[in-house]
């Protein structure tokens, strides 16, 4: 079994302590974000519908009071300490949002060191309402997670995320760390998990992991 470990790790309400992109776009959406977001949590309306249709209904005006909001937001503790450890390892450690891409880089004024790439979701505002893209649309999500994974053949997968973007990941890695809503998704399919609270939570964990290759964890 290959002991190369990839971790995908989502943004939105797992690196930030709060659900900040749902946040943004209950603040200039209201509306919408209210009717919409329910129906994507309890999975009756996808991800690339009605994430879609709430962000290009903001009018690109608001755009940079959007980035200002997120670059307030608190990171959840442990997540720098936890880089430091992982890059002396070697570990692609790759930030994979169901959201917009410049939001983590805003909220983390950058990109950290440790952290390999940051996916997610780009945006056009240079009309008068936002236009969204992303390199890995698919048939029901505006960022399909899933298909990173093939980028890392021969390799295992860890998961860390807490909601409903990162269902289907969860559901293809050897390894998750969950929490909130994700955590009763994976709990409804019978799927297992590491429960976590903050980044310190997962380091001890992965410690075992990465220090003790040989160590299985089913």
């Amino acid at each position: 079994m290959s002991d190369k470990w990839v971790i995908l790790c989502d943004f939105d309400g797992t690196i930030t302590f709060d659900e900040t992109f749902v946040a943004i776009l209950t603040r200039f959406a209201p509306v919408l974000a209210s009717e919409l977001i329910p129906q994507m949590y309890d999975l009756t309306l996808t991800l690339k519908e009605g994430v879609r249709r709430i962000m290009e209904s903001i009018e690109s005006v608001h755009y940079p009071e959007m980035l200002e909001m997120i670059s307030a937001a608190p990171i959840r503790k442990g997540f720098f300490e936890m880089l430091g450890g992982l890059a002396a390892c070697h570990i692609p450690f790759l930030i994979v949002t169901g959201g917009v891409s410049e939001f983590v880089r805003a909220a983390l004024k950058g990109v950290p060191e440790g952290v390999s790439s940051i996916y997610g979701m780009t945006v056009d505002h240079s009309g008068p309402f936002l236009k969204i893209s992303s390199n890995l649309e698919s048939e029901s999500e505006l960022v399909a997670k899933v298909r990173l994974l093939d980028q890392f053949p021969g390799s295992r997968f860890i998961c860390i995320g807490d909601s409903v973007t990162d269902l289907q990941l969860a559901l293809r890695c050897d390894i998750v760390f969950s929490r909130g809503r994700l955590s009763s998704y994976l709990e409804d399919r019978k799927i297992d998990f590491f429960p976590f609270e903050n980044f310190f939570d997962i380091a001890r964990i992965l410690d075992r992991i990465i220090c003790q290759p040989s160590l299985e964890i089913s």
